[in-house]
């Protein structure tokens, strides 16, 4: 037993959020019984966590009389395992020097995300490790990389958006509308311009130039909150990254969903000051939402909705 209690779930926590992960928690009446490094060690079962990069739904002890038991203990349950490094630091890496390699290779967007198995791993002492054969990320560390471009996007936003896309699974296709709130400068109608449709930015400041230029980009110089989406003509895709409170965007995002003028939505929640758990909540309550914390947000939630048809929220 880790501390005298059974672990029946692990959630990974971004460096700095773990105040968010362990509120989350207690409203979902799940109380944390010690922190072990990023890993919040519960014995309730595994909940939906927005705030944990990563979740080992299946956690188990396991006895580690010596390097070669540890890695062979690994072994026979699967294949590919991601190790949490907290404690023991050198026989941690003996250990996973002992198992097959698995690679956190920066992805080329828009290539999919891995599909093979992993599991996760931490040592609790020198003699016991904690491991999980499941968990809810593919990703090492829950942390998803890119090659990134250093040269196209006027700014490093994009990288979010590439993550929130590459999770679900789905992005825009060459045939498909976007529509991007909030968009100056313009790293994330940069990165959907990309990839071959038409996209519409919509801000009240200016555009960077190069962006702007592109032949499958039109530019609105209003503010996104002055649309109104039941006389606009329907968009596939509605993504904002509107620097606003999260409630003004659950009202946005509700109106565009009652009008049925986007079929699939991506936006950032940014928090100003505290964080606001209760708006965060409603946007998970919303039927198919997907809300999470990124390895590329900063005080930031990612709200995704695919297939929306016309319906109020």
């Amino acid at each position: 037993m880790s501390g005298g209690m059974r672990v029946a779930s692990a959630y990974l926590a971004a460096p700095g959020f773990e105040p968010e992960l362990e509120e989350e928690l207690r409203r979902a009446g799940v109380s944390i019984g010690r922190w072990h490094g990023p890993l919040a060690l519960c014995a309730a079962p595994p909940v939906p966590a927005a705030w944990a990069l990563d979740v080992w739904t299946d956690p188990r002890e396991v006895a580690v009389p010596s390097i070669k038991a540890g890695a062979s203990a690994l072994r026979a349950i699967q294949r590919n395992w991601s190790q949490v490094p907290v404690l023991h630091h050198r026989r941690a890496a003996l250990i996973e020097a002992a198992l097959p390699p698995v690679k956190a290779r920066a992805l080329r967007f828009p290539e999919p995300a891995p599909t093979g198995h992993l599991g996760g791993w931490t040592l609790l002492s020198p003699e016991l490790m904690l491991v999980s054969p499941t968990k809810t990320s593919p990703f090492v560390g829950g942390a998803v990389r890119f090659e990134e471009d250093r040269e196209g996007p006027p700014s490093r936003a994009y990288l979010k958006l590439w993550e929130a896309l590459t999770r679900i699974g789905r992005w825009p296709d060459p045939g498909e509308t976007s529509l991007d709130l909030g968009a100056a400068p313009g790293g994330w109608t940069w990165a959907l311009a990309r990839l071959g449709g038409q996209v519409t930015a919509v801000d009240k400041a200016a555009m960077d130039p190069a962006v702007a230029a592109l032949p499958n980009v039109a530019i609105r110089t209003e503010s996104a909150f002055g649309l109104e989406p039941e006389k606009l003509p329907p968009v596939d895709w509605l993504f904002s990254d509107i620097i606003c409170y999260p409630s003004r965007l659950l009202v946005l995002v509700r109106r565009w969903m009652a009008a049925g003028a986007a079929r699939n939505f991506v936006c950032t929640l940014k928090f100003q000051g505290g964080t606001d758990h209760d708006t965060a909540a409603a946007f998970a309550a919303i039927p198919g939402a997907l809300l999470f914390h990124g390895a590329h947000n900063k005080h930031e939630l990612m709200f995704c909705l695919l297939g929306q048809e016309a319906r109020a929220a």
